[in-house]
């Protein structure tokens, strides 16, 4: 693997391992890149982190009619989410995903955006909310394996992706937006979590421009 940092910023471009057919969704700042060609009506996809926009999702249940089972804990996108006029493959869960079950606090952003688990990120008094590990969702939802799973989680990614490794959950595309800007994380964190994935037989098959969105994937 071979990672250049930029000059500016705190983000890095990472090389792809492998090439396969790619397929871009959603709005401009809330897009992701999958392999399409791993999809269909049957597939399992989980989308960790609503926040306001939902233009992927319902991307992937136009295009490939299947469903998507989308995760977030906070207020503020779940009267969002019940506001809007959704298909039926759109199904929201108000819970966030830790790497334990319980309860967490979630700590909001000072004017807008997304909430976050991490309390050196923001300082406004939290919100205690329920979050599950990933294996106890997928139990609860009786799925076995997870086709396309996203997930921006404000931070939480690297706990959450050391859990998921931890158990072996069967997950063969992995889209993941990395923190690495936060104050408190730094690249590093971001490095170390990628050369687990890829000891783990996770290959990157894209990288977004900005370097913080990376799609791998894993063959069962």
């Amino acid at each position: 693997m071979r990672l250049r940092k930029v000059l500016v910023g705190q983000d890095f471009y990472l090389r792809p391992d492998i090439k396969r057919p790619v397929k871009t969704l959603g709005h401009t700042h809330a897009n992701w890149t999958f392999q399409h060609d791993l999809l269909n009506a049957e597939s399992i996809v989980y989308s960790c982190g609503v926040g306001k926009d939902i233009s992927f999702d319902l991307s992937l249940i136009k295009e490939f009619n299947l469903k998507v089972y989308a995760f977030d804990p906070t207020p503020d996108s779940a009267a969002w989410v019940n506001g809007q006029d959704l298909p039926d493959g759109f199904q929201f869960i108000p819970i966030g995903v830790a790497d334990y079950n319980g309860r967490g606090r979630f700590f909001p952003p000072p004017a807008g955006g997304s909430y976050s688990l991490l309390d050196q990120v923001y300082e406004t008094p939290p919100i205690d909310v329920e979050v599950k590990r990933l294996q106890t969702i997928m139990s609860d939802l009786g799925h076995d394996r997870i086709d396309l799973l996203k997930m921006d989680i404000e931070g939480a990614e690297f706990s959450v992706l050391d859990d998921i490794l931890d158990s072996d959950a069967p997950i063969t595309q992995l889209l993941v937006e990395f923190h690495h800007r936060f104050e408190g994380i730094g690249i590093e964190k971001s490095k170390q979590a990628i050369r687990k994935l890829k000891n783990r037989g996770y290959k990157v098959f894209h990288v977004s421009r900005s370097g913080e969105e990376i799609s791998f994937t894993r063959s069962y």
